[in-house]
């Protein structure tokens, strides 16, 4: 059987991030409760956390919550963190099994303690992990991410008399949260709908963007291959026009 080494595209992007959208339109064509898209979801996130492990992948970040779902119906909201927090929970074992270092991207204050606790937890048991690093975006958003980016950098700079021009982009980044991670290469969106949603706004400002049909709870290892493909045909467009290769 042909396993995803052999299947492989190059160049490969290292850094892959994902709006995952469609739960409730899949609930809804199946005329299930919105939970039962959400459920159905975690699933799909399983089996691209493996998809992306077994091709080479060094990064997955996945739009989990965002700082907009807070206006969404309250028991919804609380649907989304307790499977939060039970994912968190039962996919501990298959994360160290498989080497993946967990990372959560987000203002966690408003978060309950006991889901605080257990992001914690599982971010230390998994940090010294070698393989791939996933980031799990909660409470997140890219104006947050920028902003209080931006009141840090203000904070130091008035603190050690520093000049406005003395700030620059590659400063600007180290207060971002995650400073350490590069910059996703190719991002994906499922569900139909071709927009960022306040995903990483500063990050993906050179970001190959790769807009699938394919209802999230319906992704599998094919629709990633799909995108991974679509990404080597743009990376190839780019050599041709401009004679470099790697990534800058």
């Amino acid at each position: 059987m042909e396993s995803a080494q052999d299947r492989l595209i190059v160049p490969l992007p290292r850094h892959i991030a994902i709006v995952m959208d469609g739960n409730g339109r899949w609930a809804s064509q199946r005329r299930l409760p919105r939970p039962a898209g959400h459920l159905e979801g975690v699933k799909a996130v399983r089996r691209t956390v493996q998809a992306c492990a077994e091709r080479g992948i060094q990064v997955l970040s996945l739009f989990a919550f965002s700082s907009e779902n807070w206006s969404r119906p309250a028991q919804e909201v609380q649907l989304l963190l307790e499977l939060f927090l039970t994912t968190l929970r039962s996919e501990l074992r298959r994360l160290q099994q498989h080497q993946i270092r967990l990372r959560v991207l987000g203002d966690r204050q408003a978060f309950s303690p006991r889901l605080r606790h257990h992001i914690q937890r599982v971010e230390e048991q998994t940090c010294q992990n070698s393989g791939l690093q996933l980031v799990v975006a909660a409470n997140y958003g890219g104006r947050w991410d920028i902003l209080q980016a931006a009141r840090r950098l203000l904070e130091i700079t008035l603190r050690e008399g520093g000049a406005p021009s003395s700030i620059t982009a590659r400063c600007f980044q180290t207060h971002l949260e995650l400073p350490d991670l590069p910059d996703p290469e190719l991002l994906i969106r499922t569900g139909g709908e071709q927009r960022l949603s306040n995903f990483f706004l500063w990050q993906v400002a050179q970001t190959v963007c790769f807009f699938s049909n394919r209802l999230w709870p319906d992704y599998c290892p094919e629709d990633l291959d799909q995108a991974l493909a679509f990404f080597a045909r743009q990376d190839d467009t780019r050599i041709a026009r401009h004679g470099v290769h790697g990534h800058a």
